[in-house]
Order: C-alpha cells, then structure tokens, then sequence
C-alpha cells in the first residue's frame, strides 16, 4: 500500500505479454491484491501463452481470462513501479512519467527453455519452474520494492 492507503500500481512487463509478465499478474492478483493493483503489457502482443495457463491453473491461478496488451494500452496509468520480466523489456523500456520506479527482475524465458524438452511433461516442467520463481518474487512484494520518493 502506498503512504495514503491506496494499492502499490505494478506493471509487469515483458516482450510479448504472453507468459512470464501474465505469471507475475496472476500470482499478484493472488496473493498480493489487498495491496497491489497489478497489470501486464508487453513492448508486442504475442498472444497468451497456452503452457502458461495450464501451469498456473495447476497452481490454482486462473490467467484465461488475461490478454496479451500491447504497453500502449496501460501507459495512461499512473504506476508506482513497473517491473520488467525479461532482459528484452529492460532494455526497450520507455521512459514513464512523473515517479515511477523502474525495476528490472528477469526471469528464463520459459517457452525458449521448453524448446529442447523431448516431451511435454519435461516442457511443462519448465514453465513450473519459472511460474515457481515468480511466485517466490511476489511472495516478496511490497517488502523487496525500493522506496519511492515523494
């Protein structure tokens, strides 16, 4: 929560909003949303990711209802921080307005990672350890965030 009471607004954004950025608002959704409002965009729209779905649904987040967005479509909201997911995003981050905090905290890309699985259950494995590392980063949240200034 921020200093006035209202809930910390986190983007997480990755290339194609399509899997590990889609992890990290469903798990901040979960387990954090009395405190955080989140969202997920991506510098391009790739779609949402069908493996990502299916592993965080074993973990009891249901992201099928999410979207790949495009940053252009949040960039009108005020965000106290946003986080990039991927080294890709980091790099291509824009600039935002007035004080939001930029964070970078990058994650293996789990679709590159599941290319070399020789089947699918080694491929899903790859996706739950990333989803699993997510987790753990937004277990974390608001306590691992640098202060804002004010």
């Amino acid at each position: 929560m921020t200093a006035n009471g209202t809930k910390l607004r986190i983007l997480f954004l990755c290339t194609g909003n399509s899997c590990r950025s889609q992890m990290a608002e469903g798990w901040a959704r979960h387990l954090k949303g009395g405190c955080v409002e989140p969202y997920s965009a991506g510098i391009e729209t790739h779609g949402l990711n069908p493996l990502a779905v299916r592993v965080m649904a074993e973990a009891g987040v249901d992201i099928s209802a999410h979207r790949s967005k495009h940053l252009d479509e949040v960039r009108h909201i005020p965000f106290d921080y946003v986080i990039t997911v991927c080294d890709h995003a980091h790099e291509s981050c824009p600039l935002f307005p007035g004080k939001t905090k930029i964070l970078h905290v990058g994650f293996e890309d789990p679709p590159r990672l599941a290319k070399a699985a020789k089947t699918e259950e080694e491929a899903l494995n790859c996706y739950r350890r990333v989803r699993d590392q997510i987790r753990a980063f937004i277990e974390q949240i608001p306590d691992i965030l640098p202060e804002k200034e004010t």
